[in-house]
């Protein structure tokens, strides 16, 4: 059985306040050309349809679009809702979907009845898992000691009563640990809605969203697909896909990705105003870019260029961001990578703030009674 799996489309979602509509149409109508020469039976679409709860029209429209064309190829389809995503919204009018073959995960109340899909070697049960926190599973069994993510997902899935003599997909959107996050994404601080991957072990292949790298955490069945396009520059190098699985018999799948090309790309360039605006432009850059790229440019001028955004755009009128790095700007202080802010707990932070603010320490009573509101807050939040 071959399953498509993508994730994170983000419809609606601006970069610098630029609309990406146009961008999104077009990579979505390239997935439509790969799934036609693919085939799938199944495509897996594992959350952040939308960029917000209460998306544009624009998004809804473009969504509604491509569930059309993906009925089309006669597939089906199955979308759970990621932590962008309003539950409620998205599985609205599931249940007459469900009828044309596409399947909207229900607002979770509880437990997760699987579809179970058929091929030469038997039943593929496809197991819908919308984005949870411990409050939502606390709620339906608040008998059961939940207070992690962990916690959390171990139970879910513990009710679903999963039989390990048979082929299983889970279709999820969580942040597994071990995996590597975007500057795009909203991760917690301190890494609290982390989830071992060890609680999906009874499923064959975890299709996973919520990460914006396309990568296997843990094992290479257990993976992320990643968004289908760049929404930060820290993946400017790196380069978006479709997965495919292929299940055989129970205990072998076939993994590869097809690449995916954008409309506009993002790149970055680093130099003087001169070297970035040298040539006819496009020729200033390392390797091939189209004049429509979305650019972050950092120029290295020790003076600040007057009006430098609006010189700069008429070479690239596409250009997002624009950052220094001279003797000024690296005497402001040292910019500290997200990925050592995760390692640290919020009153390491709050405390590091603190003493920036005040030239002074916290004192134990007042670190005392920031680590009681951080807990309050944490427990009304879970």
């Amino acid at each position: 059985m071959k399953l498509a799996h993508l994730s994170d489309l983000h419809l609606g979602k601006r970069m610098y306040e630029f609309s990406l509509l146009e961008d999104q149409r077009y990579i979505l109508k390239q997935m439509i050309h790969i799934l036609e020469e693919e085939k799938p039976d199944a495509v897996l679409i594992a959350g952040d349809i939308y960029d917000k709860p209460s998306p544009p029209v624009e998004a809804v429209e473009l969504f509604d679009d491509f569930l059309v064309s993906l009925t089309e190829l006669e597939t089906s389809v199955f979308v759970i809702s990621g932590n962008h995503d309003s539950p409620e919204r998205l599985a609205f009018g599931g249940r007459l979907m469900s009828r044309s073959g596409v399947y909207m995960a229900p607002v979770y109340q509880g437990e997760v009845r699987p579809v179970s899909l058929r091929d030469k070697w038997g039943s593929v049960n496809i197991y819908m898992l919308p984005f949870l926190k411990p409050a939502h599973v606390r709620r339906w069994y608040p008998e059961e000691a939940i207070a992690s993510y962990t916690e959390a997902l171990a139970a879910a899935v513990a009710h679903m009563r999963v039989s390990p003599g048979e082929r299983n997909v889970l279709l999820t959107h969580q942040f597994v640990t071990g995996a590597v996050p975007s500057d795009s994404e909203e991760i917690s601080v301190g890494g609290t809605e982390q989830v071992d991957g060890a609680v999906f072990d009874v499923f064959d292949y975890v299709a996973l969203g919520h990460l914006h790298r396309a990568q296997p955490v843990g094992r290479e069945t257990m993976r992320y697909c990643g968004t289908p396009l760049k929404y930060s520059f820290s993946e400017a190098e790196g380069e978006k896909s479709v997965t495919v699985a292929e299940l055989g018999e129970k205990g072998k799948i076939d993994i590869r990705t097809i690449p995916l090309t954008p409309l506009r790309d993002l790149r970055e360039r680093k130099g003087t105003y001169e070297e970035v605006t040298a040539g006819a432009g496009a020729a200033a850059w390392e390797g091939p870019v189209k004049s429509n790229d979305y650019l972050h440019i950092i120029l290295t001028d020790e003076e600040d260029i007057l009006e430098a955004v609006r010189r700069l755009r008429i070479f690239y009128p596409n250009l997002m961001k624009l950052d220094y790095d001279n003797r000024r700007t690296r005497g402001g202080g040292e910019i500290v990578p997200a990925s050592d802010l995760e390692k640290k707990t919020p009153l390491e932070l709050f405390a590091e703030f603190y003493e920036k603010q005040n030239n002074q320490p916290m004192s134990g009573e007042q670190a005392r009674f920031v680590a009681d509101c951080i807990r309050r807050i944490w427990e009304e939040e879970a």
